[in-house]
């Protein structure tokens, strides 16, 4: 076999398959390198869902006609110098535009401040042409037509132009969060806009352009440090749910990503408070020292390494579960605005013809006659024969003070259906499902008992061999001390295995050795041990389940007013182990305006 070198235009159609996987990929390159050229306006136009056209306007610093020369060649940059162990920008390959060009029809138009014209160049399927004068205004304009007609092979691989163009602007909202100061403007061929006008230094208000006003009111702020990295953003509240993780954006040193350790970790954070199936909604933003981390994984750049992942995992569970305890427990207002729906008369559909005698609202006292509905003798109210609601309550609720309390659950005022408590607050009403919010508060002392303690430990008869890899033992060893606080004590058997001499006994009969190979493989890939506690915290929420106050079940008002007072002392009661809500808050300017007061 003769071994012989391959074109230019070759190469540069291979390395396009990794960088340019689709029109999204070359607008998130396209825009790099405008937010590290300096720009404060980047406006993206697209047609055929960025197949046909993508266009990427900015204000930047521009170029001058030699450095767009350099620019379109491979491997040339001007963002880093000779290590990768210092990037401080978004680009730095030197591979974006010349992959863009070997597959596409590439025009850029540029011009610096000082500069009294602009230059221009044009590629076309790896074919480059002279620079020459053009007119342009101060940054930059790249232009990307007819993307992949060198290669159309790739066209087969393509999605529609709505599933192409939807990518394109997830890639324009996860740029938007991270650079707040920056306006951006993505226009398509059905003629709509989507704008996020700069915000300055509020980056909540940015995340609310992009996620939506909900997610400012139900957004937990989240600061904290350690070592040398530091986790800032906001994290929604358990009840502020999605059904995707697409609402997850992770930025470190102001790189979107989107790294499994990164998600794992947020998911491991909000673990029994968000229902199975369901997923948070969460702004966060890593620094680090970047020779902490390796941006230089994957050309896309999407994927980042770190040289300490469990202090990265250890410091975004930490803060977010710190943060969920210290503000997490508290309804969604999407929960109040959902009740509202449910109430509002306009949304009931009558099942009969409207009469005065089934008015809910009449005032009067009416009779059907053989001419219809007739007014008989007025009555007043306290005539009525109907039974007041302060009437059907439990004689200790009545007798107790109507004055609601600054208490934050309140003070309860009545059991419903012998399942949901009622409660009067200041400005407004709460609504407790007595089962799950007991649920919650009998786990919560399980597994505060399970941490203050050692866990009781039931001794094999005969130790379970286990045989592993030299390494694996060696990483399960440097944590015995921690299982051991489990329940689970283990022992070196040689070079390649572990003797399991005690197990937790609150698992029962257990799997050993299976429960040995899930540990060592998962400290292999986290270097964490969170499965075991993991599965003794789970087996604690069944039990607390089956232990907790039924559904159905009669509570005077002491004992409802005992589970408020518990709850808002309790961390993360606002969820039941399931991640259902414990209880929903209906404020009373939303009461006021179901009955049109306000």
């Amino acid at each position: 076999m003769i071994i012989k070198q391959l074109s230019e235009t070759l190469i540069n159609q291979i390395a396009a398959g990794e960088v340019i996987e689709r029109p999204a990929s070359a607008a998130k390159e396209l825009i790099d390198n405008a937010l590290d050229a300096g720009a404060t306006r980047i406006e993206i136009a697209t047609a055929g869902g960025g197949k046909t056209l993508l266009r990427v306007t900015d204000n930047g610093s521009g170029m001058s006609p030699a450095d767009l020369a350099l620019a379109v060649q491979r491997h040339c940059t001007s963002k880093i110098s000779d290590s990768l162990t210092d990037i401080r920008t978004l680009g730095f390959r030197g591979e974006a535009l010349p992959s863009i060009g070997s597959v596409a029809r590439l025009s850029i138009t540029t011009r610096t401040a000082g500069a009294n014209e602009g230059a221009a160049i044009a590629i076309a399927g790896g074919k480059t042409d002279a620079v020459r004068p053009s007119p342009a205004n101060v940054g930059t304009v790249v232009e990307v037509r007819d993307l992949f007609f060198a290669t159309p092979a790739r066209l087969k691989f393509m999605k529609s132009e709505k599933a192409e163009a939807a990518a394109i602007s997830e890639v324009v909202r996860r740029m938007a969060i991270a650079f707040p100061k920056v306006r951006f403007v993505l226009s398509g061929s059905d003629r709509t806009t989507l704008e996020f006008p700069a915000t300055g230094e509020d980056r909540l208000a940015r995340m609310a352009q992009v996620l939506g006003k909900d997610f400012r009111d139900n957004a937990i702020e989240i600061d904290a440090e350690r070592e040398d990295a530091r986790l800032t953003g906001f994290a929604g509240v358990p009840t502020f749910n999605r059904g995707n993780s697409l609402q997850q954006y992770v930025f470190v040193n102001g790189r979107p990503v989107q790294d499994k350790l990164i998600l794992s970790a947020i998911r491991a954070a909000y673990a029994e408070t968000i229902p199975h199936g369901r997923y948070p909604v969460a702004v966060l933003s890593i620094e680090l020292d970047p020779a902490l981390v390796d941006v230089n994984v994957h050309p896309a750049k999407s994927d980042v390494r770190f040289r300490d992942p469990g202090l990265i995992r250890g410091l975004l569970i930490g803060a977010i579960r710190e943060a969920l305890a210290r503000d997490g427990d508290r309804a969604a207002t999407t929960g109040a605005s959902g009740m509202m729906r449910a109430f509002r008369p306009e949304m009931q559909r009558p099942s009969q013809p409207w009469t005065p005698a089934a008015s809910p609202y009449r005032p009067m006292h009416f009779e059907q006659t053989a001419n219809g509905f007739a007014e008989t003798t007025q009555r007043g109210f306290a005539e009525f024969s109907q039974p007041s609601a302060r009437s059907a309550l439990p004689e200790e609720t009545r007798a107790s003070d109507v004055t609601a309390p600054s208490f934050p659950l309140g003070a309860a005022r009545a059991q419903l259906h012998e399942n949901y408590i009622v409660a009067q607050t200041d400005d407004g009403l709460v609504i407790v499902d007595q089962h799950a919010a007991h649920e919650r508060l009998v786990f919560e002392t399980m597994r505060t008992a399970l941490h203050a303690r050692p866990v009781p430990a039931q001794t094999l008869l005969i130790p379970e061999i286990v045989d592993l890899p030299e390494d694996d033992c060696d990483r399960l060893m440097a944590h015995a001390e921690e299982f051991n606080r489990l329940g689970l004590a283990i022992e070196r058997f040689g070079p390649g295995a572990i003797a399991v001499r005690e197990t937790p006994a609150m698992l029962g009969e257990v799997d050993a050795a299976g429960l040995v190979r899930q540990l060592a493989d998962e400290l292999a890939e986290w270097d964490t041990a969170n499965g075991l506690a993991g599965r003794l915290e789970y087996l604690a929420a069944t039990m607390a389940c089956h232990g907790s106050v039924r559904s159905g079940r009669r509570m005077r008002t002491e004992e409802m007013n005992a589970l408020l007072r518990q709850m808002e002392a309790t961390p993360g009661s606002g969820q039941c182990n399931h991640g259902r809500p414990t209880y929903i808050e209906l404020k009373l300017s939303d009461i006021e305006r179901l009955f049109g007061r306000s």
